[in-house]
């Protein structure tokens, strides 16, 4: 079955964008470790800065490789824009991750995948429709 170009740069997008998720959630899982079990922080504030170091690269990765940023827009304003999303993300995967361990026991680690999964199709998505 032959695919448009339009279809086909979006799925190769939709692909880098993977790529780069996977190594800020590598790096997001990594740091929420340290900082729960090494540091003992609570697990929300060790989840919310180790989200703050993942989008830091995240938002270098997107910019640099992912998405065909609008030139003409003010880099300044692409950023803020980005951790303006960023943070709402971070509110949204705070939220399920106190609602999966509080309400439902649900290990926190566990509780991490499954608010990294939703987060990155909101990410995904608000990224698309302002970066470019």
């Amino acid at each position: 079955m032959k695919v448009s170009p339009k279809t086909e740069n979006l799925l190769i997008q939709i692909f880098k964008f993977g790529i780069v998720g996977v190594i800020a959630t590598l790096i997001d899982f990594a740091f929420l470790y340290i900082f729960k079990e090494f540091c003992k922080f609570p697990v929300i504030l060790s989840n919310t800065l180790s989200f703050c170091i993942s989008v830091v690269y995240n938002y270098w990765a997107s910019v640099k490789w992912v998405f065909d940023v609008n030139e003409e827009k003010d880099p300044r304003k692409n950023f803020i824009i980005f951790i303006i999303f960023s943070v709402l993300g971070l509110l949204l995967n705070d939220l399920i991750m106190h609602i999966s361990i509080d309400k439902f026991n649900i290990y926190y680690m566990l509780s991490k995948i499954i608010a990294t999964a939703i987060v990155m199709i909101f990410n995904f998505v608000t990224r698309k429709l302002f970066l470019e």
